[in-house]
C-alpha cells in the first residue's frame, strides 16, 4: 500500500484511542487492545463522530488482566513530531492540503484557527486515528502506522500501530472514560493492559498521577460522580500513565461549562512546564499567549502561518490571521 493509499476503515467502524473498533462502539485509552466489549451508558463518545453504547476495553483492565502480546519498551523521553507533506480529504473536501510541521521535542506548540480547519484532523493524524492519503507524521524519527519497504510506505498492522499510539498521549473534548471503572482504574488500566506494569504499580502509578491533578480524593468514584472538569483531569491523568512522549490535546476545554475551564487549563499549564512535548488545538488564545513556544494558524487544511506568540497573536503577518484574531480577541 502507498503513501497515497494508506488503507481505508471499515464503513461504520469508529476509531478511538486504541484504534479502529468494531462498528458502533468506542474505544478506550490509548495504547489499549480491543480484546472485550463491556456495555456503558449510551451516549455520545470524545471523540467526533464515535457514537453509541458500546465501550471497548483492553483486556479485563478493572480486574489486572493484561493484555495479549508484548509491551513496547517505555520511553520517557520529550518526543520530536514532523508532519511531512500531509493531506487528508473525505470524499471531496480537502481537510488537510500539504501540512508540514515540525514540534521540537519538549516544547509546546498551540494549534489555533477557525472551526473546520482541519486542526482536530491533524492531531488525529499525528497518532494515525486517522490515515493520511499523502504524506506520514514521525514521532523521533519513526514513521507512525507505516513502514517504509522498497521506496514506499506500507500500512502498519493495528498490533504494531496501537504499539506506537501509546508512546502519544491524547485527550479527547469529551473525556472517553470507561463508566463502569473507578477514577483509579481508569487511569491505571493502560499500564496494566499494555503489560508495562501489574496492576499493584499500576494502581500506585494512577494514585501518584490523581494527586498531581488534584484528585486525590476521588479514587473511588465512578466518572458519573464527577464534574466536567474533574473528568478532563481524570483523562488527562490517563493520558500520562504510559509516560508518553507527547500528548495531543484536542479542545480539552470545549465540552465544559465556562466555570470548569480554568482547572483544566491549570493542569495543562503545569504539564507545559514540565518539558513534556503537548500539542494542542484550542480556541483560548489567551491561554495560547501564556502557555505556548510557538502558535500555528490553520485555516483551510494550510499553515498560514506560524512563530512565537508575540509574533502571530499581536503582530500576525497574514490578513487570514489578522482577521480571525479580530473576531476572538
Amino acid at each position: 500500500m502507498t503513501a497515497e493509499t494508506t488503507g481505508t476503515v471499515a464503513a461504520g467502524t469508529t476509531a478511538g484511542p486504541a484504534g479502529t473498533v468494531a462498528a458502533g462502539t468506542t474505544a478506550g485509552p490509548a495504547g489499549t487492545a480491543a480484546a472485550v466489549r463491556t456495555t456503558g451508558a449510551a451516549g455520545t463518545g470524545g471523540d467526533p463522530g464515535a457514537t453509541g453504547a458500546g465501550v471497548t476495553g483492553a483486556g479485563t483492565a478493572g480486574a489486572g488482566t493484561a493484555g495479549a502480546g508484548t509491551a513496547a519498551p517505555a520511553d520517557t523521553r520529550p518526543a520530536a513530531v514532523q508532519v511531512h507533506g500531509v493531506h487528508k480529504w473525505y470524499g471531496v473536501h480537502r481537510v488537510l492540503d500539504g501540512v508540514d510541521l515540525t514540534v521540537r521535542p519538549g516544547e509546546v506548540t498551540v494549534v489555533i484557527g477557525p472551526s473546520g480547519s482541519g486542526k482536530s484532523t491533524l492531531l488525529r493524524v499525528i497518532n494515525h486515528l486517522e490515515k493520511p492519503e499523502i504524506g506520514y507524521v514521525s514521532v523521533n524519527g519513526e514513521p507512525i502506522g507505516v513502514r517504509r519497504h522498497g521506496g514506499r510506505l506500507r500500512e502498519l498492522s493495528e498490533r504494531a500501530i496501537r504499539a506506537q499510539r501509546g508512546r502519544i498521549g491524547f485527550v479527547f473534548q469529551n473525556f472517553n472514560l470507561f463508566p463502569h471503572l473507578t477514577v483509579l482504574d481508569n487511569v491505571a488500566a493502560a499500564p496494566v493492559a499494555t503489560g508495562r506494569l501489574g496492576r499493584s504499580e499500576a494502581r500506585e502509578l494512577a494514585r501518584e498521577l490523581l494527586g498531581r491533578v488534584g484528585l486525590a480524593d476521588k479514587a473511588s468514584a465512578y466518572p458519573r460522580q464527577l464534574s466536567g472538569g474533574q473528568q478532563q483531569r481524570v483523562a488527562i491523568a490517563r493520558a500520562l500513565a504510559l509516560r508518553p512522549g507527547v500528548i495531543l490535546f484536542d479542545e480539552p476545554t470545549s465540552a465544559l461549562d465556562p466555570e470548569l475551564v480554568g482547572e483544566v487549563l491549570a493542569v495543562i499549564k503545569d504539564l507545559a512546564t514540565s518539558g513534556t512535548t503537548l500539542v494542542i488545538v484550542t480556541h483560548e488564545v489567551g491561554f495560547a499567549r501564556e502557555v505556548a513556544d510557538r502558535v500555528v494558524f490553520v485555516d483551510g487544511g494550510r499553515i498560514v502561518e506560524q512563530g512565537p506568540p508575540a509574533e502571530v497573536l499581536d503582530h500576525p503577518r497574514h490578513e487570514r490571521t489578522r482577521d480571525f484574531l479580530s473576531k476572538v480577541l
